[in-house]
C-alpha cells in the first residue's frame, strides 16, 4: 500500500546501506579471534535468528498511519546487516576448509548449486503461496474516463484494499515465517556439518591484523582489480534481466499467469546444469567456461526481444538463460580464491585478508543489485509505469524490452572484453599452485629444524 516511489527508496537505500556493512564486517571478523568453533562460524550462528525475526517484521503491516516508510527501511537495513554477517563468513568459509584447489573449486559447485537450488525453493514457497491469493490489477484511468490520474488510482486502491488485502498480508506473512523456518534449519545443519581448519586459513597467530594496510594491498593486487571488473558488467547485466524478467512477461509478453512458472525454469536450468559447468571448467579452464557460459545467452536475449509473444519460445529462452545464469553463479566464486592464491604468492608475509577478499567482491555485487535497481526505477517511472495496473503504456513495453534484452547484452559483452585482461589462466594456476606446495613445504621443514634445534638445548 505504500507508494511505488517510497519503495523504491528503501530498497535502494537497503541495498546501498547492504553494499557498506560488507567491508565493515569484513573488518571485524579480520579482527575476530580464534574460538572453540572457529573463527567465522560464531558469525553466522548468532547472527541467524536476529535475521530471521527482522525478515518477518519486513512482511508484517503495522498498524500505524504514518511511519510506514520508516518501518520498512528500518528493518530492511537491519535484515540486511544480518544476512551480511551471515553471508561474508558464509562465503569465506572456502579458504578455510581446504588449502587445495581441487577441493575448493568442487566445494564452490557444491555451494553454489545448493544456493541456486535454495533460490529455486525461495521463489517456489512465495510464489506459490501468495499466488493462490487473488489480488485483482487495477484498470487505468485513461480508460475509465477519469481525469485525475492520481486520485483516481487513490479511489481504486481504497476500493481494492477493502478486504481483499487482508488474505494477501496473511498469504506474505505465512511465507515468511516458512522462508524463516528454513533459514534456521540451513544454518543448523551448517554448524553441525562444517569445521574450519585452522592450518587451512593459515592464521597460525592471534597477532591483530593491519584491516586498513591489508585492504590497501588487496585493492592494489591486479588480478583482484581485472576479475571484479569484468563480472562488475556481466552481473549487472544479469541482474538487469533478472529484475525486469517478470515485469516483461506480464506485460510486454501477455503472460500474465506464467511469469512464476517461467521464473522457476530458469532456477531449475540453472540449478541442473552447474555441475556440467564444474566439469567444463576442469577439463577446458575457467576463463574458456567464462567465454562460452555466459556469451551464450547473448542470442537467446535478442531472440525474445525481435520474435512476437510466443510462449514455447519464452520457455526456451528462460531455460538457455538458466544456463547462463548458472554459469554466472558458480565462476566468480570458483576463481576468487585462485586470486587469493596468487595474493598469498606476492605477499607472503601477509596473513588474516581471506575476509577483505570476499567482503568486497560481496559488496561489488550488492553494488551492481543497488545499480540495476536505480536504472529499473527510474527508466521505468520515466515511461509511465503504472503500479499493478491490469496494461501499460506502449513506452513502458519497450523500455522493458530494453532492459531485459539490448541493455543486458551490452552490458555482457563489455564485462567480456574487460575479462580479457584477468591475468590467471590454466597455466598460471598450476604454477600458483606447485609454489604454493613448495611455500608450505618450506615452511614446515623451518618449523621442525627450529623444534630440533629447541630439543637439543633443552
Amino acid at each position: 500500500q505504500l507508494d511505488a516511489f517510497y519503495a523504491s527508496i528503501i530498497l535502494f537505500v537497503g541495498r546501498a546501506w547492504d553494499a557498506i556493512t560488507d567491508p565493515m564486517v569484513g573488518f571485524f571478523i579480520s579482527k575476530s579471534s580464534w574460538t572453540c568453533f572457529g573463527r567465522l562460524m560464531p558469525w553466522i550462528i548468532f547472527s541467524t535468528p536476529f535475521a530471521v525475526i527482522s525478515y518477518i517484521l519486513i512482511w508484517f503491516v503495522p498498524d500505524i498511519s504514518r511511519g510506514q516508510v520508516m518501518w520498512y527501511l528500518v528493518f530492511y537495513c537491519i535484515f540486511q546487516t544480518l544476512v551480511t554477517c551471515f553471508h561474508v563468513p558464509y562465503s569465506a568459509l572456502t579458504m578455510f576448509i581446504s588449502r587445495e584447489q581441487s577441493e575448493r573449486d568442487s566445494a564452490t559447485a557444491y555451494r553454489m548449486t545448493v544456493e541456486v537450488l535454495g533460490t529455486v525453493l525461495g521463489t517456489a514457497i512465495q510464489g506459490q503461496i501468495v499466488g493462490k491469493v487473488d489480488t485483482p490489477c487495477i484498470e487505468s484511468p485513461f480508460f475509465i474516463g477519469m481525469t485525475n490520474s492520481s486520485v483516481a488510482l487513490e479511489e481504486l486502491n481504497m476500493t481494492h484494499d477493502t478486504g481483499l488485502l487482508t488474505d494477501t498480508r496473511n498469504a506474505y506473512m505465512i511465507a515468511a515465517g516458512v522462508i524463516g523456518g528454513l533459514y534456521i534449519l540451513c544454518a543448523l545443519i551448517l554448524w553441525a556439518g562444517v569445521r574450519e581448519k585452522r592450518e587451512s586459513s593459515e592464521l597460525q597467530s592471534d597477532e591483530p591484523v593491519s584491516f586498513f594496510q591489508g585492504l590497501k594491498l588487496v585493492m592494489n593486487h591486479s588480478a583482484y582489480i581485472k576479475l571484479i571488473a569484468g563480472f562488475l558488467f556481466t552481473s549487472l547485466g544479469f541482474m538487469l534481466l533478472e529484475g525486469n524478467f517478470a515485469l516483461f512477461c506480464t506485460y510486454t509478453l501477455g503472460f500474465r499467469n506464467e511469469f512464476q512458472n517461467i521464473l522457476l525454469a530458469i532456477m531449475l536450468s540453472a540449478t541442473l546444469t552447474i555441475p556440467f559447468w564444474q566439469w567444463f571448467l576442469t577439463r577446458f579452464g575457467k576463463k574458456t567456461a567464462v567465454y562460452v557460459g555466459i556469451s551464450s545467452a547473448i542470442p537467446f536475449l535478442i531472440l525474445v526481444a525481435v520474435l512476437d509473444s510466443n510462449l514455447i519460445v519464452t520457455y526456451i529462452v528462460a531455460v538457455a538463460a538458466g544456463i547462463s545464469v548458472a554459469a554466472a553463479f558458480l565462476l566468480p566464486w570458483s576463481m576468487l580464491p585462485d586470486v587469493v592464491d596468487d595474493f598469498k604468492l606476492q605477499h607472503p608475509n601477509s596473513h588474516g585478508h581471506e575476509a577483505i577478499f570476499f567482503s568486497f567482491y560481496v559488496f561489488f555485487t550488492k553494488f551492481t543489485s543497488g545499480v540495476s535497481l536505480g536504472i529499473s526505477t527510474l527508466s521505468l517511472d520515466f515511461a509511465g509505469y503504472q503500479t499493478r495496473g491490469c496494461s501499460q503504456p506502449i513506452e513502458v513495453n519497450f523500455t522493458l524490452k530494453m532492459l531485459v534484452s539490448a541493455v543486458p547484452v551490452v552490458l555482457i559483452l563489455l564485462g567480456l572484453i574487460l575479462f580479457k585482461l584477468y591475468p590467471i589462466d590454466e597455466e598460471k594456476r598450476r604454477k600458483n599452485k606447485k609454489a604454493l606446495q613448495d611455500l608450505r613445504q618450506e615452511s614446515n621443514s623451518s618449523s621442525e629444524s627450529d623444534n630440533t634445534e629447541l630439543a637439543s638445548i633443552v
